[in-house]
């Protein structure tokens, strides 16, 4: 059952993954752009209706907006990703599974977060107990 959703979600994944690259590519919203300025132009004039005019007019300007957000996150995210990816390899010590979690399924990045968590748990735990042990050698 487990290999089922992982597989099903693995699949989900590539498919949000090719939509959000169509919905950010400039060819799609340029023909968009030419779908709303026909839409308009052959509805706006033939209606005599000035509330589903501007309705029109909201729903056309709020359908390429989605085009100009997912373009401009699509790029926030991919300098984000890159620095990442340099800060990570550029440090020894750095753990190189972090790196291209843009291909990871949300799983696993749930899971990396969740091992992360524990280690800064575990780590605080640790200077928890060197405090205490120094604060106790002090009063001696």
């Amino acid at each position: 059952m487990n290999e089922v959703y992982l597989k099903i979600e693995r699949g989900f994944e590539i498919l949000t993954g090719f939509a959000t690259r169509i919905l950010g590519n400039c060819i799609l919203f340029i023909l968009a752009f030419c779908m709303v300025i026909y839409w308009w132009a052959t509805n706006l004039f033939s209606s005599n209706n000035m509330h589903q005019n501007i309705g029109d007019i909201i729903f056309g300007t709020t359908f390429l907006s989605l085009f100009i957000i997912q373009k401009s996150f699509n790029r926030y995210s991919a300098m984000i990703h890159l620095k990442m990816n340099e800060l990570i390899s550029s440090h020894e010590a750095a753990n190189n599974s972090v790196m291209n979690t843009s291909e990871k399924t949300e799983k696993e990045i749930i899971d990396m977060t969740n091992e992360y968590i524990e280690n800064v748990e575990t780590l605080n735990q640790v200077i928890v107990d060197e405090l205490h042990k120094i604060k106790t050698e002090n009063k001696i």
